[in-house]
């Protein structure tokens, strides 16, 4: 009896949270797509990038609050004061970004074209200056830019979700975006207890509580010429950390 209701109110704090990211979401998507057109891009982009950081946070604060997450981000404080730096975690669920933008104010994205076109989170994105993956040649040249402007870019070297842990074959963007930069990359160690929303995960099946991460910063890597070697690299780092 006991076990079938802790069950069914771990059922209700689930909906319930995801409903409240929906409407963080949403309570800033729908001001951002006015102000996106009012706002010059200096100050709507640290504005945006600002309410996202503080959204996911207030997000992240309320599943800590009832008890079923349980994580450990300060690694990530010390990067906060480091400008033009290619930040790039592993991938292991899609809570990873929500994870990492909650603690650093001044990061600029990789977005999926659907994460741009999305009702919730599109408005947010665009005017936070976050680089739309359509082309790989637009993107590279877009994020370079944004680096050596002195922006952190946040780009996940697999492309897509952990599908064979540790770590996917890594792509080689980010190591391009490095190079032509001139930029360091910063590599970040996700590790967490669950599955939850990893490849394959149904967005609704709720998970065993409470969810563990725990973010750790690995090694820093100065730009290279080998884009390939550089890949390499950066590839067995991970397979050796994680």
């Amino acid at each position: 009896m006991v076990e079938r209701a802790r069950c069914a109110w771990e059922y209700v704090l689930f909906y319930g949270l995801l409903s409240l990211f929906g409407l963080i979401c949403l309570g800033w998507s729908l001001p951002a797509a006015i102000l996106d057109l009012i706002l010059p891009r200096r100050i709507g982009g640290p504005l945006s990038r600002f309410m996202i950081k503080t959204g996911f946070r207030t997000f992240i604060a309320a599943m800590r609050a009832c008890g079923i997450l349980r994580c450990d981000l300060s690694a990530l404080d010390g990067l906060r004061d480091d400008a033009g730096l290619v930040i790039c975690p592993n991938h292991p669920s899609l809570l990873d970004a929500v994870l990492v933008l909650s603690r650093l104010p001044s990061v600029v994205c990789i977005a999926k074209a659907n994460v741009y076109d999305n009702l919730f989170l599109g408005s947010g994105a665009r005017m936070a200056g976050y680089i739309r993956n359509d082309s790989p040649a637009s993107l590279v040249k877009a994020a370079a830019s944004e680096v050596r402007a002195g922006h952190q870019l946040l780009i996940f070297p697999e492309g897509t979700r952990t599908e064979r842990p540790p770590v996917n074959t890594l792509k080689g963007g980010f190591a391009l975006i490095s190079k032509i930069a001139h930029a360091p990359v910063q590599t970040v160690l996700i590790e967490s207890n669950s599955r939850f929303l990893g490849k394959g995960w149904d967005f609704f099946r709720k998970p065993d509580f409470p969810l563990v991460y725990k973010v750790r910063l690995g090694q820093r890597f100065e730009p290279a010429a080998d884009v390939r070697g550089f890949v390499r690299n950066l590839e067995s780092h991970y397979r050796s950390e994680l």
